[in-house]
């Protein structure tokens, strides 16, 4: 059990975005009198995050524009997987490169012998081999603890929120009937919360997995001020050289990220899919027993 219960915390989230779901359902049956509207939008979104997340790994890579490394291209990047993978008794994940200086990192892939890790060029100059180490033990992590497949389900359900909620904004009236038992004004608030409810639910089950991916992370290592060293670096690397956010390749990407890859407000904080980088920084520091105080390093 983790010590912050992000599992339980996580199984929550969940069962309150198929509540969402569910209660946009009855609104929709009742305004239409039919229900196998939701039937349809339900099968066809998990249809979709099913083939999204059986290629999850080339998709990643591919937005990226990543290319494959070998032991003689990166040997520090691959001596640390090798090890870390060894540890954990698990296979050695295919190793990329993406050519970008904004510094980050993921990890994708179905399940782990099916896994690709990959790092960006600025990332690799950024971070000295302790940090790195750090680093790539919270990406192994997500591909042990079947993040992918958490993230996959979130995101179908999301979508098929969404997307229904879109129909229901488009027919309008005609599922809001009263002739039909159904209550316009119900339907309408409905059609405009739900997608907002439902992402906000499907950030915080991402930043649950951050969490754990952390604490995990660091266990493997046996060193959290390394991956806290890291996220404090990181902080201020993004922010210096962010991301493209008009990219909606990297968009799509951006979630699997160690660190948020855009330069984002404090207002915009609520939306994010990773959690504030100083409350992550200080659960590391406090793992090593330092209490948020931890002395730094280079």
């Amino acid at each position: 059990m983790h010590n912050h219960f992000n599992g339980l915390k996580t199984v929550l989230l969940m069962g309150g975005m198929f509540g969402i779901l569910l209660a946009v359902g009855a609104v929709l049956s009742a305004g239409s009198g039919r229900s196998i509207f939701i039937w349809v939008f339900a099968i066809g979104g998990l249809v979709a995050t099913a083939v999204s997340y059986w290629n999850s790994d080339k998709i990643a890579i591919a937005s990226m524009q990543a290319r494959p490394v070998s032991r003689d291209e990166a040997p520090g990047m691959y001596r640390i997987v090798e090890e870390l993978s060894s540890k954990a008794n698990q296979p050695m994940p295919r190793l990329f490169i993406a050519p970008t200086m904004s510094p980050n990192a993921f990890a994708t892939g179905r399940n782990p012998q099916h896994a690709a890790v990959c790092c960006t060029e600025g990332i690799l100059q950024l971070l000295n081999e302790r940090e790195l180490r750090g680093v790539l033990g919270h990406e192994l992590m997500h591909v042990y603890n079947r993040d992918i497949l958490t993230s996959s389900i979130s995101s179908a359900i999301a979508g098929v929120i969404t997307s229904v909620a879109q129909i229901m904004v488009f027919f309008g009236g005609a599922l809001g009937g009263r002739e039909r038992g159904g209550n316009p004004i119900a339907a309408i608030l409905m059609a405009l919360l739900a997608p907002l409810a439902a992402t906000v639910i499907q950030l915080a089950v991402s930043r649950t997995r951050e969490y754990d991916a952390d604490e995990d992370g660091a266990r493997l290592t046996d060193d959290p001020l390394a991956l806290a060293s890291a996220l404090r670096k990181l902080q201020q690397g993004t922010q210096q050289a962010p991301m493209d956010p008009e990219n909606q390749r990297t968009v799509n990407t951006a979630h699997m990220m160690i660190a948020n890859p855009f330069r984002m407000a404090q207002m915009q904080n609520l939306f994010s899919t990773h959690p504030p980088m100083d409350k992550r920084i200080a659960r590391l520091e406090n793992m090593a027993g330092y209490g948020g105080n931890s002395p730094r390093y280079n």
